[in-house]
This record gives C-alpha cells, sequence and structure tokens, in this order.
C-alpha cells in the first residue's frame, strides 16, 4: 500500500495503522461498536456517503451507527467525529490525537 493511495498523503500513524491491520475485515474496537475500516473499504464507504461532496477535507476511516470518525487530508494524525446526517453543516470535533490513541480511549470508555 502506498501513502498517497488515495489521492492525499496519510497521516503517518494512521498509515502504520493501515499497514499493520492487513485484513480484509473492519478492525473492531472491543465491544465499543466502532470500527475502522480495513483498506479495502475505505474508498467504496468515502463514496458512498458522498464525502468528497460534504466535506471534501476529510477522509472517512470508520464509524459507529451515524456516528463518523475521519482523519483530514494531507495533515496531522488527528481524529474526528461527525454526525453522517450532519455532514457539511456542523463542524468536525477533534477528538483524539491519533489512531492508536482513539482506539485506546474507545477501549476505556466500554469499561
Amino acid at each position: 500500500m502506498k501513502r498517497n493511495e488515495f489521492g492525499f498523503v496519510l497521516p503517518n500513524l494512521y498509515y502504520q495503522f493501515l499497514s499493520e491491520w492487513d485484513e480484509v475485515d473492519p478492525y473492531e474496537i472491543g465491544d465499543s461498536g466502532i470500527c475502522l475500516y480495513a483498506n479495502e473499504d475505505l474508498l467504496e464507504r468515502n463514496e458512498t456517503y458522498q464525502i468528497e461532496v460534504d466535506e471534501p477535507d476529510f477522509f472517512l476511516i470508520g464509524q459507529e451507527g451515524d456516528l463518523a470518525y475521519f482523519i483530514k487530508k494531507n495533515a496531522d494524525d488527528c481524529i474526528y467525529e461527525n454526525d453522517l446526517g450532519a455532514l457539511g453543516s456542523l463542524e468536525m470535533q477533534k477528538i483524539s490525537a491519533n489512531v492508536y490513541d482513539f482506539i485506546d480511549k474507545s477501549l476505556e470508555e466500554e469499561l
């Protein structure tokens, strides 16, 4: 996998995560209900939800129901969230410094 496979440069730690997660199934974060998409699903999920139209600076990487998780294109490793029904009308909320921190926080909230 190339770091610019999707037409922009993936953040360092997210690229590392995808390289380590060499699976075709989504990465399920414990019993949190959150899944991070496998490399093979990323483009299809972004096209399905028309992310390029509503939030062209962001790239969808996972979700939990209607709550979606994003990285910012050509930017740092921060993870953002937004409601899929509110894309383009509500500002993205930064929730984590990177994908590994996001996974750890999600697992802690399960307890």
